[in-house]
């Protein structure tokens, strides 16, 4: 404040005082699940994204002199992980606390809950049932028969919570729902089957576990069900038009998108209302020869298309608003890619290729691209779809002609495949088509 100093004192001179803040936070690593919430002086939860290794920090600022502690208020989800917090008490000083530590690690197998597999085998229309060993990863059928399906069951989804499993029932045109018991076995839902479009061939399930999508390759059509949090049961709640010959979906991490592969060259997106999970918006992206596997990156930046006739896999960056694709690059995959994943931590993808082998590569995080880790693995005759274990250590491939499926052992710096030294292959139901491992 400034002026001349009349005949009386000067007294409306207002001096404010304040307290620097600051936003607090630090490092976190060794993440894959998702469902991590921290908090800072038991408020201000932060929720961190599937994966996000790297910088955090909290919205809310602390003042200088005041103390701050950062702790775990929720663990990941659906990978069993105990995340656990260092240098998270103290007081902040004259600038903000970038020195907590939040470190994530699997538990120890001896602690991790009982995992399973389950195989379709759309030859003799059964789901058969593995124990996976959590420390070797090796699988091993349960004692009790498999699972009677509908007739080709193809496609297999689990609900995120692990309690029920899905099946796409492709003669029937029906979806079958089933109940996992404590001992991994199955028991149908209260209401077993509901109707699809014509050929049903793959599923997918939004990642809060409300919707289900079955993708009907002979109907040219999505059919979308609400799913009952108790029962697991389905209910429709409309179906929705794609291009021509629909093969397979995904859905998007954020629970916002759909994307449908078509085998007549196309990929098209589509919107889920988030109230009612129906579809709408359908966007068409021409894609390469024949896409008949579409799979996502972890953070949803991504989308990655398995092309069966041109043999190689079309990359997207895909827009966080509208769920548009735009094309990043091409890569040669081997003899007839058939399926494609992204593992956990979204450095690696896989695909299978029905020329017998599976390809591997590192993803680059920030472009999406992918390079060829080699050698390819081999697998068995006319590989159809895999599997990648939520721990990021193992790989399942599903071989249509020889009735089994192959077993890797993951790499983890370098993302290379080597056959599973316990127990390489494991005989399945007749012609084995889709397989979906347990989170938990």
């Amino acid at each position: 404040a400034s002026g001349t100093v009349g005949a009386s004192p000067v007294t409306h001179v207002t001096i404010l005082c304040t307290v620097d803040s600051h936003r607090d936070g630090g490092r976190i690593t060794g993440l894959i699940g998702r469902g991590l919430v921290l908090q800072n002086n038991a408020g201000d939860d932060l929720s961190i994204d599937f994966g996000a290794n790297g910088d955090f920090g909290f919205a809310a600022p602390v003042a200088s002199g005041a103390g701050y502690a950062v702790s775990v208020k929720a663990q990941p989800q659906f990978v069993h992980q105990t995340c656990t917090v260092t240098d998270g008490t103290g007081q902040v000083v004259s600038g903000p606390v970038r020195t907590v530590n939040v470190h994530c690690v699997l538990a120890a197998p001896s602690a991790q809950p009982a995992r399973f597999a389950y195989v379709s085998g759309q030859g003799d229309n059964s789901l058969t049932a593995f124990h996976i060993d959590a420390t070797t990863g090796a699988l091993a059928p349960l004692p009790e028969p498999p699972t009677v399906t509908g007739r080709t069951p193809m496609g297999v989804s689990l609900h995120p919570n692990d309690r029920f499993v899905y099946v796409a029932n492709n003669s029937d045109a029906t979806v079958s729902a089933y109940v996992v018991q404590p001992n991994g076995m199955l028991v149908p839902a209260r209401t077993p089957t509901v109707a699809t479009g014509a050929g049903p061939i793959f599923l997918g399930i939004d990642p809060r576990g409300r919707f289900a999508y079955a993708v009907n390759g002979s109907s040219d059509t999505v059919s979308a069900y609400r799913i009952d949090a108790t029962t697991g049961e389905l209910t429709s709640v409309g179906t929705t038009a794609t291009d021509k010959t629909p093969f397979d979906l995904i859905v998007d991490p954020t629970g916002r998108f759909v994307y449908v592969a078509h085998s007549s060259g196309s990929v098209s997106t589509h919107l889920i209302d988030p109230t009612t999970g129906t579809l709408s918006t359908r966007i068409t992206t021409q894609v390469g020869g024949r896409p008949n596997a579409v799979t996502m990156h972890p953070t949803g930046r991504f989308v990655y298309v398995a092309n069966t006739s041109s043999n190689d896999v079309s990359i997207y960056a895909a827009d966080a608003l509208t769920g548009a694709l735009t094309p990043v690059s091409t890569t040669p995959a081997g003899q007839g890619p058939t399926y494609i994943a992204v593992d956990p931590t979204g450095r690696f993808a896989y695909v299978a290729n029905t020329g017998g082998e599976v390809s591997a590569y590192a993803v680059d995080a920030d472009t999406g691209q992918l390079t060829e880790v080699t050698p390819r693995a081999t697998a068995g005759q006319l590989p159809s779809s895999l599997a990648i274990d939520p721990t990021g250590r193992f790989v399942y491939v599903t071989n249509l002609v020889s009735n089994t499926v192959s077993t890797y052992t993951l790499n983890t710096t370098t993302g290379a495949l080597t056959p599973n030294a316990s127990a390489p292959t494991v005989a399945t139901g007749r012609s084995p088509q889709g397989i979906v491992l347990s989170r938990r």
